[in-house]
């Protein structure tokens, strides 16, 4: 369940780039608090821990955004919240039963397929239109 920093998921803009392997290091954290017997308090640390960097580079990803007035900001802004709510649906999955493979299948599902799934078709689009629209 583990992601890798790799060229599917390279956009080519630094700061999103910088972000995103901040951002799947912290995946990876959870994902690896899923996998063993972890005891529930370090579990829903862990998942705080990444909803914390997520808001921030969400709030970074969306004011570029808006910077260079990308013509798909709300749609963008919807993917985020149907991200966050369905991080906030774990939170409360993992409050019930725990770091259980229920939990763990969910995380890789809405979290880990999710977001290498974003990166790779919205934020690279999103990526090539600042470049295509950057002053030279």
């Amino acid at each position: 369940m583990q992601i890798a920093f790799d060229d599917t998921l390279f956009t080519g803009n630094e700061m999103i780039d910088t972000q995103h392997k901040e951002l799947i290091a912290r995946v990876n954290k959870l994902a690896e608090q899923c996998g063993g017997a972890s005891e529930m308090n370090v579990a829903v640390r862990t998942l705080d821990f990444l909803m914390d960097y997520t808001d921030f580079h969400f709030s970074a990803e969306e004011k570029l955004q808006e910077e260079y007035q990308y013509p798909r900001l709300e749609e963008h802004k919807k993917l985020h919240a149907h991200f966050v709510k369905s991080v906030d649906e774990l939170r409360e999955m993992l409050e019930e039963e725990g770091p259980s493979e229920a939990f763990s299948a969910a995380v890789e599902r809405n979290i880990v397929d999710w977001l290498v799934n974003h990166i790779q078709i919205c934020d690279k689009d999103v990526a090539q239109y600042v470049r295509d629209h950057s002053t030279k």
